[in-house]
Parts: C-alpha cells; structure tokens; sequence
C-alpha cells in the first residue's frame, strides 16, 4: 500500500512538470522473451572480443617480423670515433713556472680556507689543475722549494734570480711565473725587480685559499699570471705581480688583509693593468729603474747581508737597537707616523755604526730626508719596511756609506 502511494505521488510530480514517466523498479524479472535476447547478444559481444584479439595479434606478430628482417638487411650506423686535437697555443714559444709552495700549493680540509698545510702541491700538479694554460702558451715547470712563504731565504732568492737569468738567454722561453705565498710575496717581487737582467715578461702570483678550499681562487691567478708572461705588453715593465685580475708592479704591490682574495694591492699607488678572459692590458708603468737597467748583481753571491726591522711602539727597549745592531750588518726602523720615534731611540741610533733607514710602520705615505730625526740615517722613500730591508741588503753589496745608499733609495 504504501509503496503503491508513493509511486502515485512520483507520478504526478513528473507529469505536472512536463517530463516523461520513467517507471523506477527494483531489479524486475525479465520475460523468457528478453532471456533470449540478453543471451544472443552476450553471445556476440564475446565472438567480436576474440575477433579484435586475433586481429591485434596478427598486427603485433607482423610488425616484429618487419623491423626484424629490416634490422638484418640494413646496415647498422657507427658512431666515428673521436680522436683529441692538440691544442695549439696563441703564442709561440714557452713560459716557465718556477714554484716556491705557499698557498696556492696548499691542502686542508675539504672547504675550508684555513688551517692548512702550505707547500704540499707540485709544480706539475698546480699545471694538470688548469688545462687552459696549453692555450696560452707551451709551459715548462720547476720545482723550486715548496715551504711556505714565511721559510723563504735570501739563499731561495738568488736561487731564484740566476735561474732565470739563465733561462731568459733561451729565445724560446717567453717569460717566467713564479707561483709564492702571499706572505712574503711583495718582498720576493721587489728583490727579483733589482737582480734579474732580462726585460721578458716576470710574474708573480699565488693564492689566499687553498685548493681544497670552496672557491680557490689559485687556478684563475696562475691562469692570468700566464697570460700575461706571455703578453708582448709585458716586456719591459719590469717584475710584475698578478692577483685578483690585477696587474701591480713589484715596487708598489703589497698584502693588506689576511684573509680577502683582494689581499694584494699597491694601496695609493694603484694597479697598473688588468686581466680579462686572457686579454692583457697595460696602463701604467713605474719610472724607477729595475731589472736589465740595475746596478745589482748576485750572481757569484752566496747569501745577502743581514738586514734587521725594528718597528717602533710606545715604551719600547733601546736597547733591543743594540742588540739588533751587534746581529745585523744594517737597520730598518719601522718609525710611527713619518718614521719617528723616541728620545731613547735617538740616543741610541746616533751611536750606531751601521746604515740605519727609517721607514713608516703606517703603510702610506712618504719618508723624505728633512723628516729624519737623527743625521746620517738614510729615508725610505715610499718603501715599506719590508722592502726597505730588501733594497738595503742589495746596498750593502756594494757600499756602507749612508749617502750613496740614499741615492740608491731615491733611484730604485
């Protein structure tokens, strides 16, 4: 009863809306008449499933026998094989890589920038590291210490001077890098400025990060280093030291941090070129003389004369003045401000019988004759201390006098 009451109301609902009726029956017993027909239609569905199947199969069996007679007919493509191209430099000739250690030798901790063991890598092993440099030029290298810079002797320096002394009467050889730790670098830079007798190209370079740190900046230098020994721009502009994409010459370049990979600079005086993708470019050149045009010899020397620094500070000792002197066969007094210090200094310093030049412990600026404050002692220029040692140990190769060692000061 009550199913027939709600079919009647579905009924009216449809027909009220202009819809057809659609009679809803739960599952309704099909007639012997519709059995049948179900029946033949199943019956059909199946046969045109196996049909389709057949068809499919044959298609399928066809096709692998076609790409399989193909593949035997036709002959197999081979890829050519690939033989290497000897690269051939830009410029002819050969630039010699002398190493000494340093950083740019060091190994350490993977990622790390300190704590590492300067002076572990070869010569030949900082070359493998940049392929590059067989576009530039033909390389030959040698080892010629591997220390950190800080152990660098005056023994390694005319070591050094000789070597390519002798190797620049080669007319194959373009010029000459040598790979240094920055610690002492400037002052290696100045020395081979005064003593090396050729006007080809003389390149100093190194690193402040390991190889094994993020980010050596080591390959990169000794890449630009070699570019620019091989650079016909370089001839004549004296020692020459690369860092950074900077060109400074030996005379000016000096460290001034610790830890920046722009820890080379020349400070007022400035660089004197740049390097960009390999192209060299010269600006600028110093007026001191250097090189092929100096005075100094090394050739027969064994060692330099020893040369002591003593840097000033407030209450400092005399009397390590006396000590340095009865040591030292000269003195650079590191001075504040224009190379002064005190009273007990002077005292001292009046009394000594060896040469004694005042430089600045500032870095900048000049030391001119009418700033000493003891007669007799010799003015830095605009020398560091440390290179003030260096051109006063070549001095003393061949004179005491305080006068003609001032005008040696003046000229180099």
């Amino acid at each position: 009863m009550r199913k027939n009451i709600i079919s009647l109301i579905l009924t009216g609902s449809l027909l009220l809306s202009g819809c057809s009726l659609v009679t809803l029956e739960t599952n309704p017993k099909p007639t012997a008449a519709e059995e049948t027909q179900i029946t033949e239609e199943t019956t059909t569905v199946k046969e045109t499933e196996a049909s389709v199947t057949e068809t499919t199969t044959a298609a399928v069996e066809t096709t692998v026998t076609e790409e399989t007679k193909t593949s035997e007919t036709e002959p197999v493509e081979t890829v050519p094989e690939v033989t290497s191209v000897p690269v051939t430099p830009k410029t002819t000739g050969k630039v010699v890589i002398l190493a000494t250690g340093g950083t740019i030798a060091g190994v350490g901790d993977a990622g790390k920038s300190a704590g590492y063991r300067p002076g572990t890598l070869t010569a030949e092993d900082l070359i493998s590291a940049v392929p590059q440099l067989a576009e530039v030029a033909q390389i030959e290298a040698i080892q010629v210490c591997n220390v950190n810079s800080d152990d660098i002797t005056a023994e390694v320096w005319i070591e050094l001077a000789n070597k390519i002394n002798e190797l620049a009467r080669d007319p194959d050889v373009r010029g000459f890098v040598i790979t240094h730790g920055t610690d002492t670098m400037e002052e290696t830079a100045y020395f081979l400025n005064l003593t090396v007798k050729t006007d080809k190209p003389v390149v100093i370079t190194g690193s402040m990060r390991p190889s094994t740190s993020i980010s050596a900046d080591g390959p990169m230098n000794l890449y630009e280093s070699v570019c620019v020994a091989a650079s016909n721009d370089a001839i004549g502009k004296g020692v020459l030291v690369v860092f950074s994409d900077l060109i400074y010459t030996a005379r000016s370049v000096t460290k001034t941090s610790t830890y920046d990979v722009m820890a080379i600079s020349a400070r007022e005086n400035g660089a004197c070129g740049v390097v960009r993708d390999g192209e060299v470019f010269i600006y600028e050149g110093t007026t001191k003389r250097h090189t092929s045009k100096s005075e100094f010899d090394v050739s027969s020397l064994k060692t330099l004369p020893k040369v002591s620094v003593i840097y000033f500070s407030v209450d400092m000792d005399p009397e390590i003045l006396k000590y340095a002197a009865e040591h030292s066969d000269g003195l650079v007094i590191a001075g504040a401000g224009a190379g002064e210090f005190s009273e007990g200094y002077i005292e001292v310093i009046k009394k000594l019988k060896i040469p004694v030049v005042i430089s600045s412990r500032i870095g900048d600026g000049i030391i001119i004759p009418d700033n000493l404050l003891v007669e007799g002692t010799i003015a830095a220029d605009n020398l560091p201390p440390q290179k003030a040692a260096v051109l006063l140990r070549l001095a003393l190769t061949e004179t005491t006098d305080a006068a003609k060692i001032q005008d040696m000061f003046f000229e180099y």
